[in-house]
């Protein structure tokens, strides 16, 4: 019996049932919005099935026959792909989609050259990436929408597996204006009495303020950004210092002005960047030869867009 509907329509339709929206969807997908409405429009004509209700303010709602088609989607592409990924191991090749989160205050810098050396060694490879907050990673890999992310050892679940990478020591970020730019190496008692910039992300904010919180003292958050590029250029036109842990290639912001990268010493702990993915997820052939690349890639001596970790 022929299938009466395609696995990219169902690609499709989940998408938009987690989404609530065709935009936010074909964003996601990075697919045209017309193509998804298409597809979904074919699946409710030959199911004879509305799965949503249409909402011009508020986007799209599924019905009750929408919530039971997506559940049983969820298990039919679930299953496809581990048809995929069972041919690629019986078969020893590496091949078929991956699904490659990575936290996104690194992701610029380290994602695009990983991925690019990874389909290049294997071709029959296709990764998707996705940019996340640290528990959008967890809440994803968890749901099964992506196999495996880089990210920092930051609150792991214990569902999860972590891989460490590299260690990165902590770092303030200064203007070349500011009065402790002259420094080789400062600590948070020097700190805590100028104007911070905190990177506010969930769970990384917890971090850099730790360190506050050790010696019995409170930072003076002056601005707060969730984006990394901003927060340099804050940091560079003297708006306060901040504290990272990933150094950049270049000295200087995104607006062009210079920036300084002074070590942080003391009782400061170090971040470890890695690989988190379900337990067992390394058993699979195509996720396993992402790990291997990774260790080779990303190292105490070398990783793709940043300096040395020591710094």
């Amino acid at each position: 019996m022929a299938l009466r509907f395609s696995l990219r329509q169902l690609e499709y339709f989940v998408t938009v049932g987690e989404e609530g929206s065709i935009a936010l969807a074909a964003e996601r997908l990075n697919v045209s919005s017309p193509s998804i409405s298409a597809a979904i429009s074919r699946l409710e004509a030959e199911f004879g099935l509305q799965l949503f209700v249409r909402k011009h303010a508020h986007g799209l709602s599924l019905t009750q026959a929408g919530r039971q088609f997506l559940a049983k989607a969820h298990i039919v592409l679930a299953e496809a792909d581990g048809l995929n990924r069972l041919a690629g191991d019986l078969s020893g090749v590496v091949q078929g989609p991956l699904a490659v989160g990575c936290l996104l205050t690194f992701a610029q810098l380290i994602l695009p050259g990983l991925r690019r050396q990874f389909e290049t060694l294997y071709p029959a490879v296709r990764i998707h990436q996705f940019e996340l907050h640290q528990m959008e990673i967890f809440n994803r890999l968890q749901r099964a929408e992506i196999d495996i992310a880089l990210t920092y050892d930051l609150e792991i679940p214990s569902s999860l597996e972590f891989i460490p990478l590299v260690e990165l020591a902590p770092f303030a970020l200064v203007s070349a204006a500011h009065p402790l730019a002259h420094l080789s190496a400062v600590t948070v008692g020097e700190l805590k009495d100028h104007d911070m910039v905190l990177l506010d992300l969930p769970l990384s904010s917890d971090y850099f303020l730790s360190f506050f919180t050790q010696i019995g003292a409170k930072p003076k958050i002056t601005e707060r950004t969730q984006d990394m590029a901003v927060m340099r250029s804050l940091v560079a036109n003297g708006f306060g210092y901040a504290i990272a842990n990933i150094r950049p290639l270049s000295d200087r912001a995104p607006d062009g002005q210079p920036l300084k990268f002074i070590p942080l010493t003391g009782n400061v702990r170090q971040m470890k960047l890695g690989l988190v993915m379900a337990k067992g997820a390394k058993n699979v052939l195509t996720v396993n030869a992402f790990i291997e690349h990774c260790r080779q890639q990303i190292s105490e001596n070398r990783s793709p867009g940043m300096t040395g970790h020591t710094a």
